[in-house]
C-alpha cells in the first residue's frame, strides 16, 4: 500500500508541474502576443535590384557592383542595441560574403569623403561582433563630413531613440544609386546626390512606417521636414521596399507621409 501511495503522490507532482509549465507557456504566449516589439510576422525585406543579397548576423544588404556599395542595408533595432559598450573601433574591411567583392577602404583615401555607415555601430553596441561587423566596407557610402556628423546624425539618433520609445524598429537605409553620379576611387564608387531612411514598427498592434529623404549636404533643417511616402524612394531607387505585405497594406502604408504618429520631441 505504501508503495502505491508512493507512486500515486510522484505522479501527481509530476502532473502539477506539467500543469504549471502549459500554464506558464500560456502566459508567454500571451506576453508575446501583446507585446508590438516582437519581430512582425510579415518578412519586411526588400527586393533586390542587383541580385546578391548579403546576409550577416544583425543586418543584410543588397550589393551594387556597379555602384560598389549597398542600394539597401536592412536590420532590426532593438531598444537595448545601441547602450552600453564603448568598444574599440577596427578598421575598414572588405566584405568577404559579396561575390564581386566589395569595395577596398582605400577608394575614400584623401576623397574628402568620410567612411558613411548605413547601418550604424552606434546601432550595434551590445556585441563586440555586431559592432565589428558594421566595419565591413559594403556597409559604407561616401558622405560629406558635415552631413555624415550633422543632419544624417541626428536621424541616426532620432530612430534610436524611436527604438527606446516602442521597444523595436526595422530599418531600410541607403544612397539613392542611380546613373552619372560622381565617383571616387579607382573602383569608382559612386556618391549619392541623396540618402534614404525608412523605419517600421508596430503600435497597439498596427504597423506604421516613416520614410525620410535627404539631399547629401549640410542642413539644420528640422526632421519631420524630409519626411516623404515610401512611393517616392521607391520610383527614384526603383526598389521594391516591402514585397511581402498584403497589397492593400502595402498601398497604403508607402503612399502616407503624415509624420504626426511619429514623435519627433
Amino acid at each position: 500500500m505504501y508503495k502505491i501511495m508512493n507512486f500515486l503522490s510522484n505522479k501527481i507532482t509530476i502532473f502539477l508541474l506539467f500543469l504549471g509549465f502549459l500554464s506558464s507557456c500560456q502566459k508567454e504566449k500571451e506576453r508575446t502576443k501583446n507585446n508590438f516589439v516582437q519581430t512582425p510576422e510579415v518578412n519586411l525585406q526588400p527586393k533586390s535590384t542587383t541580385n546578391q543579397i548579403v546576409v550577416h548576423d544583425n543586418y543584410t544588404l543588397s550589393y551594387s557592383e556597379k555602384h560598389e556599395q549597398a542600394e539597401w542595408v536592412a536590420y532590426t533595432l532593438k531598444k537595448n542595441y545601441g547602450r552600453g559598450n564603448n568598444f574599440e573601433r577596427p578598421f575598414f574591411i572588405e566584405d568577404k560574403k559579396v561575390k564581386t567583392r566589395s569595395a577596398d577602404w582605400r577608394n575614400y583615401k584623401n576623397s574628402g569623403y568620410d567612411k558613411g555607415h548605413l547601418c550604424p555601430a552606434a546601432d550595434m553596441k551590445f556585441s563586440k561582433k555586431a559592432f565589428d561587423d558594421t566595419f565591413l566596407t559594403s556597409n559604407i557610402s561616401p558622405q560629406k563630413h558635415d552631413f555624415n556628423e550633422g543632419i544624417w546624425n541626428r536621424l541616426e539618433q532620432k530612430i534610436r531613440y524611436w527604438a527606446t520609445k516602442y521597444g523595436e524598429v526595422y530599418v531600410v537605409t541607403g544612397g539613392v544609386l542611380t546613373d552619372g553620379l560622381k565617383t571616387i576611387g579607382k573602383e569608382k564608387v559612386s556618391v549619392p546626390n541623396y540618402f534614404y531612411k525608412i523605419a517600421a514598427t508596430k503600435t497597439n498592434g498596427k504597423l506604421k512606417m516613416i520614410a525620410f529623404l535627404v539631399p547629401h549636404k549640410a542642413s539644420k533643417q528640422p526632421l519631420y521636414t524630409f519626411v516623404v511616402p515610401v512611393d517616392s524612394i521607391e520610383k527614384m531607387t526603383k526598389v521594391d521596399f516591402f514585397p511581402q505585405l498584403e497589397d492593400k497594406l502595402e498601398n497604403q502604408l508607402e503612399k502616407n507621409k503624415d509624420y504626426k504618429d511619429w514623435s519627433f520631441n
